[in-house]
């Protein structure tokens, strides 16, 4: 069974018959919505939601940060062409390999 991430939950058909009334008695705290006692969604205040997107951005540039502070900027295609030259088969192995059926 999935874990349930909110202190309170509604049925997806108790939310459609009315939303009002779930929007009203949650205040501002998070609503799993429940599909056969499965969370089908999250309902969150527009402060909540606003407040969670806040956090995300802050915690992403803090990252994007700590990128540019870790040492110099190494272009992708040479990080590829350097991956590409250390883990790619050798052509010579490609011609060596047998084709057709194995022996039995």
């Amino acid at each position: 069974m999935e874990q349930v991430l909110a202190s309170r939950s509604v049925s997806i058909t108790e939310l459609k018959r009315s939303p009002s009334a779930v929007l009203e008695q949650a205040g501002s705290e998070p609503v799993a919505v429940l599909n056969h006692n499965r969370p089908a969604a999250y309902l969150l205040s527009p402060q909540v939601y606003e407040a969670m997107l806040e956090r995300l951005n802050a915690d992403l540039r803090q990252s994007i940060q700590e990128g540019i502070d870790s040492g110099p900027v190494i272009p992708a295609d040479k990080v590829l062409a350097e991956l590409n030259a250390r883990y790619a088969e050798p052509s010579s192995k490609l011609a060596t390999k047998p084709r057709g059926k194995r022996p039995t």
